[in-house]
């Protein structure tokens, strides 16, 4: 009987552990929509609203007047204009490991960025592409537009 007892427990706490896992590893929270924004995951698509988690590889899609206010793990924002297609590519806040990284890729539209514990802690991880410039980020705060 204690050994059923004890599967049962340890199977309700893989259960119960498991979800937990799966929402820390988002790496970012859409804070604020206005107009319609899309949120692509591999071969899925699904509307962004507030509260939306990202994940690294995600596309963000704003609609022609859409808006997109992000807010990363670390505290970075990015605020996206209508008309964006951005990626992020990769996405690393581990400070007690000192390991950090910070890539996206703009393919069009426009955004405001500005600099969370990563941009402040080791400005060298983080790095902004577009089609035609790399980024380096050395401030805190800078608007970058990619036709």
């Amino acid at each position: 009987m204690s050994k059923i007892l004890a599967l049962l427990a340890a199977v309700w706490l893989a259960c119960c552990a498991w979800p937990a896992a799966a929402t820390e590893s988002h790496v970012g929270l859409v804070k604020g929509v206005s107009g319609t924004v899309s949120i692509v995951q591999a071969s899925a698509t699904r509307t962004a609203e507030a509260g939306t988690q990202l994940q690294v590889a995600d596309r963000i899609v704003t609609a022609p007047g859409a808006t997109a206010s992000i807010v990363f793990r670390d505290g970075t924002m990015l605020t996206l204009g209508g008309s964006a297609d951005v990626r992020v590519r990769d996405y690393v806040f581990e400070p007690k490991a000192n390991r950090y990284a910070f890539s996206m890729y703009m393919d069009k539209g426009s955004a405001i960025y500005e600099s969370g514990k990563i941009g402040r802690l080791a400005p060298e991880s983080v790095k902004v592409e577009t089609p035609q410039a790399t980024v380096g980020v050395r401030g805190t705060r800078f608007l970058i537009e990619a036709d």
